[in-house]
C-alpha cells in the first residue's frame, strides 16, 4: 500500500459550540489567502468547540489571530498521511505505529476520490519522533 506521511504543525482556537461558530475563522483565513492543509472541529467541555488549523506555515494564522483577538494555542504537531485508497490502506499506517507500541490519540481518515485517501493523526509529543520514524514521515 503506497502512502506518504508528512510531519505538520497545527494550532487550535476554541469557539462556542454552535452552528456557524467556525465560519468567521474560515472566512478570515480565506480572505487572507491562508491555505489550510487540514481543518478539524469537535466539541469540548463547557459548551465550546476546538477548531484545529493545519497549514504549511503557522505564521499567517498567528498574525491573523493577533489581529482578531483569537486565543490561539501554542504550535502542536501531527501527521498528514495520503496514499492510494485500497482496502486496508489506513490499517497499514496504524499497524506501523502499533508495532512500534505507539498509542494514537486521535485519527481521522477520508476517501479523497480518484483512488486516493487522506488521514490526519495525533500522538503524544513524547513519542512524536519515534512515530515519525515508524511512519517514515518527512
Amino acid at each position: 500500500m503506497s502512502y506518504t506521511a508528512r510531519k505538520v504543525n497545527y494550532c487550535y482556537v476554541t469557539v462556542g459550540n454552535r452552528a456557524g461558530a467556525a465560519i468567521n475563522i474560515l472566512e478570515q483565513l480565506k480572505t487572507s489567502g491562508i491555505n489550510l492543509l487540514a481543518f478539524s472541529g469537535f466539541p469540548v467541555k463547557g459548551g465550546k468547540a476546538q477548531v484545529d488549523l493545519v497549514a504549511d506555515k503557522l505564521a499567517g494564522i498567528q498574525r491573523l489571530a493577533r489581529k482578531n483577538g483569537w486565543r490561539l494555542s501554542k504550535s502542536k504537531k501531527a501527521f498528514l498521511i495520503k496514499g492510494s485508497d485500497t482496502v486496508g490502506a489506513v490499517a497499514g499506517s496504524i499497524a506501523r505505529l502499533a508495532k512500534a507500541k505507539i498509542n494514537i490519540i486521535a485519527a481521522d481518515a477520508v476517501a479523497a476520490g480518484k483512488g486516493r485517501y487522506g488521514m490526519i493523526l495525533w500522538v503524544k509529543p513524547k513519542v512524536y519522533n519515534r512515530a515519525a520514524k515508524a511512519l517514515n514521515a518527512r
